[in-house]
C-alpha cells in the first residue's frame, strides 16, 4: 500500500517518561474490495460483498535508540469473534524495539498469540469460505495481548512468545513459536499455545512448511487442539501454487478437519486464480465442501456445499 499522507509527530515522549524521541511521522494506508458469491443450498442466492479500511500507522526514534510505533485500524464492521461492537474501530497495537531486545508488541485488540499468528492452513483457510463450517480450535489470542520477537540469535531462526491475561472466564494463555528459513525456497514454522480458564484447559500444536521450487510452491500444515472441556481437534491442509507469472497465479489447496466422536469429517477444497495488474488484484475461486457440520445427511446447513467467488480489491 501506497503511503498518502504524512506529518510530524512529537508526543511519543507523553508516553514513555524515562527518555524523549525525536520527530516522528504518522502514514496511512486504505484497502478496499468488492465481490460477488454464490453458495449451492444458500436461501440468500447470489450476494454483494465489500471491504474497507484504512491503517493508522506512527513511528518515531527515541534518544536510547529504541523504536516506538503505533497502528490504529479504521473498518466498518464490529469484531463479531469477540463480541465487541466497537466499529469503526478495529485493531490497534503499539510495538516498541530494538537490535538488542527484540520487539515487544502490545494488541489492545486484533492481536494473535506465537501459535495462532502461523495457523491460518497451507490452503488459505478454505473453512472460512461462508459454507457453515465452525472455526477450528486455538490458542487465546486478541485483546490485550503481548507478543516478544527474541533479538536474532542466529540468521534464519525467528523465535517469539506470547502471553494474554485470559478472557472473562479466569485463567491465562501463553504461546512460543519458531520458524527457520536457512534453506533456499523452505520455510518452517511450529508454534504452540496453551490456554486456561475455569474449568477447561487446553493446547493448541502448529506446524507448517512450504517449499519453492522454480515457479511451484507446495506448502502443508497441521494444526491439533486437545485438552479438558473441550472437543479434540486436528486440522491437516495441503496447498499447490503455480506461478503464472509476475501478475498471474493458480492455486489448488485441500483441508480436512477431524472432530473426535464424529463419524464423518469435514472436507474442504479450493482452486483459484489470480491476477494483478497496478493496484487492483482480480481473483476467481471455486470451493467445495462435504461433510459440513460433521454430517453426510443433505440439507440447507449439511452436507456437501459449493461456492464461487469473484472479486477485485485495491490498495492505495
Amino acid at each position: 500500500m501506497n503511503t498518502f499522507k504524512k506529518i510530524g509527530l512529537t508526543a511519543l515522549a507523553s508516553s514513555l517518561v524515562v527518555t524523549s524521541a525525536v520527530a516522528g511521522e504518522v502514514s496511512v494506508a486504505g484497502g478496499a474490495s468488492i465481490g460477488l458469491k454464490n453458495t449451492s443450498k444458500s436461501s440468500t442466492g447470489k450476494s454483494w460483498t465489500m471491504g474497507n479500511q484504512l491503517t493508522f500507522s506512527g513511528s518515531g526514534e527515541l534518544d536510547n535508540g529504541m523504536n516506538v510505533s503505533i497502528s490504529f485500524v479504521l473498518d466498518q464492521a464490529d469484531d463479531s469473534t469477540t463480541g465487541i461492537a466497537n466499529a469503526p474501530f478495529d485493531s490497534h497495537s503499539v510495538t516498541v524495539s530494538s537490535d538488542s531486545m527484540g520487539s515487544l508488541v502490545f494488541s489492545g485488540e486484533g492481536g494473535s498469540s506465537a501459535q495462532t499468528a502461523i495457523d491460518t492452513t497451507a490452503a488459505g483457510d478454505l473453512w472460512n469460505n461462508g459454507s457453515g463450517i465452525t472455526a477450528p480450535l486455538a490458542s487465546e489470542a486478541g485483546n490485550n495481548s503481548l507478543m516478544y520477537t527474541l533479538p536474532a540469535l542466529m540468521d534464519d531462526l525467528t523465535l517469539k512468545a506470547s502471553y494474554s491475561p485470559g478472557s472473562a472466564g479466569g485463567g491465562s494463555a501463553t504461546a512460543w513459536s519458531a520458524g527457520f528459513t536457512g534453506v533456499e525456497g523452505l520455510s518452517v514454522d511450529v508454534g504452540i499455545g496453551q490456554t486456561e480458564t475455569i474449568g477447561s484447559k487446553s493446547e493448541s500444536t502448529t506446524m507448517k512448511a512450504s517449499y519453492a521450487i522454480s515457479s511451484f510452491t507446495i506448502g502443508y500444515s497441521n494444526t491439533e487442539s486437545e485438552g479438558t472441556g473441550i472437543t479434540n481437534e486436528e486440522m491437516s491442509s495441503w496447498n499447490l501454487a503455480y506461478t503464472v507469472s509476475d501478475d498471474m497465479s493458480i492455486t489448488y489447496g485441500t483441508e480436512t478437519l477431524d472432530t473426535t466422536g464424529s463419524a464423518v469429517d469435514e472436507e474442504m477444497e479450493g482452486f483459484g486464480i489470480s491476477y494483478t495488474t497496478g493496484g487492483v488484484t482480480l481473483t476467481a475461486n471455486q470451493y467445495m465442501a462435504s461433510g459440513v457440520n460433521n454430517t453426510a445427511t443433505e440439507s440447507a446447513a449439511n452436507g456437501e456445499k459449493e461456492r464461487w467467488a469473484l472479486g477485485a480489491s485495491f490498495a492505495f
